[in-house]
């Protein structure tokens, strides 16, 4: 090969690489996002900090749901997080996103592909006589056999988009980044079905407390009932009295099938969500204890950025602001020409009658510039159109941060309220328990009337109710502030937030 070959194959090489240091700007890849400095709720006391589950760790958060000491609710999880077609769809998309991001990056290097071919064939050639007298003849002296030949044939061809504004780059950053986004919302998905399958736990655990006072309350109604018609018919109790003793055991029964029907009804929830057999997690259900002491949430000092770096639904929002930033830069290139190099080498090799021939060949090219020209406005409008999903995913994340902290100012305020209240819920307990007992003393000696005496198991009922729902509001909000805080979950770049750590300052270079 001549110098002269060497110097243009060398420029053809060596300019797209120049070129392809050039790139465009693209809109910032972390949104400003409105955090506070500290948590409003509950006021911290002097001196100290609101309260956050375990300082906040993700180590001691995962697995949350151990600390309850409770086998059962540790079995569900697990058979809930098995059993979950959310979980399965979101390890299906991470495959996706991943197979994507492979093919993102691949389009940034050569491509290479082999050939080999074998062809087997022979053919004749002549002309045909024009006398019929000599057809034979003529025929015999004017057509030749070609021998058999074989041809056989091997090559490599490559082919290269040189990226000279960025598109392909472009393209692959917003794969890997839609890739770890996929993985967050997977770790999303198992905090929410962990959690989720806690609620419906300690629903079920609530009703079953509240069957057993509608229970009590259905016996004790019933008995009155007993003894009043029994009194009525010996003449000392009034109709009326008898009836309103009967009025009260029905009502009392209708509840008690209502509660029946509504502790089924969460069973069921719990079947449907761990894929247990129905009768299987009666029995489990009914080997455990009903009441749980819920574990004690510290006191540390800790901030909103820190809690929400914790939230995988709050990163997986924080990276498609930076894979849309990605899709704008995509879109941008494409307004701009393209370069892309081609080559080859081949060996080819005939074989015919004991010879054969082999021949070498190469290509480098051609070097292939394509420039749009007149497109009628499609590739600016898909690059408007990127910037417009850019600035819905940017708010988007803006907004996953106010809920964020809403959710954590919720948790930490029914958790502080609920904790206030379980003291006074459980002395107006104990204390209608002690005025019921009285007035049903009362009433057994005849001191009291009917009417004081279902006054005053409605008021005991109604307290009992209470403090029960008081004890499932209490769990609900110690679930919700572990999947408030993440559940467990850590954030690769576990350094600092992303929104605070990453800007983007590439600039635009003409080529």
């Amino acid at each position: 090969m001549s110098l002269r070959r060497f110097q243009l194959l060398g420029a053809a090489v060596c300019v797209p690489l120049a070129l392809g240091a050039c790139s465009l700007t693209r809109p910032p890849s972390a949104a400003p996002a409105p955090i506070p400095a500290q948590w409003n709720a509950p006021l911290p006391p002097p001196g100290g900090s609101a309260a956050l589950p375990h300082a906040g760790s993700p180590a001691a958060l995962a697995d949350w749901w151990r600390q309850l000491d409770d086998p059962l609710l540790v079995e569900l999880i697990e058979a809930a997080e098995a059993a979950s077609p959310t979980l399965a769809s979101a390890a299906a998309r991470i495959g996706d996103a991943r197979a994507t991001s492979v093919a993102a990056g691949a389009a940034l290097l050569p491509n290479l592909t082999g050939t080999l071919s074998a062809t087997r064939s022979n053919s004749q050639s002549g002309s045909s006589g024009t006398g019929t007298s000599s057809s034979t003849s003529s025929s015999s002296t004017s057509s030749a056999s070609i021998p058999p030949m074989t041809t056989l044939q091997a090559g490599l061809q490559s082919s290269w988009e040189v990226d000279l504004f960025g598109k392909l780059r472009s393209g692959r950053d917003a794969a890997s980044l839609r890739l770890a986004g996929a993985d967050a919302k997977w770790h999303q998905a198992r905090v929410s079905v962990a959690a989720d399958t806690a609620n419906l736990y300690f629903s079920e655990r609530a009703c079953e407390r509240q069957l057993a006072v509608a229970e009590n309350d259905t016996r004790s109604r019933a008995e009155t009932a007993r003894l009043n018609d029994l009194s009525m018919r010996a003449g000392f109790t009034a109709p009326a009295d008898a009836a309103l003793a009967r009025a009260s055991a029905a009502d009392a029964a209708g509840r008690l099938t209502q509660q029946r029907a509504t502790c089924a009804v969460s069973r069921a929830g719990l079947v449907a969500l761990t894929g247990i057999e129905a009768r299987a997690l009666e029995q489990k259900l009914a080997a455990a204890p009903v009441d749980r002491a819920l574990p004690a949430v510290q006191s540390v000092a800790s901030v909103p950025a820190e809690a929400l770096a914790q939230r995988p639904d709050v990163y997986s929002a924080e990276l498609d602001v930076a894979a849309a930033s990605a899709d704008v830069g995509e879109a941008e290139a494409q307004r701009y020409p393209r370069l892309s190099l081609t080559g080859s080498i081949g060996r080819l090799q005939i074989r015919t009658q004991g010879t054969r021939q082999t021949l070498d060949t190469w290509s480098a090219g051609p070097v292939s510039l394509t420039v749009p020209i007149l497109d009628g406005g499609a590739y600016k409008a898909n690059a408007e159109a990127a910037r417009g999903r850019y600035d819905e995913m940017a708010s988007i994340y803006r907004g996953s941060v106010r809920q964020a902290v809403r959710e954590v100012e919720e948790a930490l305020l029914n958790l502080d309220s609920t904790a206030s209240r379980t003291g006074d819920a459980d002395t107006a307990v104990q204390n209608y328990q002690a005025s019921f007992n009285a007035t049903q003393a009362r009433y057994d000696s005849g001191l009291a009337s009917l009417f004081e005496l279902e006054d005053s198991r409605r008021t005991l009922l109604t307290a009992q109710t209470a403090r029960v729902a008081l004890q499932r509001e209490r769990a609900e909000a110690w679930v919700a502030l572990y999947r408030a805080m993440g559940g467990g979950w850590a954030r690769p770049d576990a350094a600092a937030p992303l929104a605070m750590t990453r800007q983007e300052t590439t600039t635009t270079k003409s080529p």
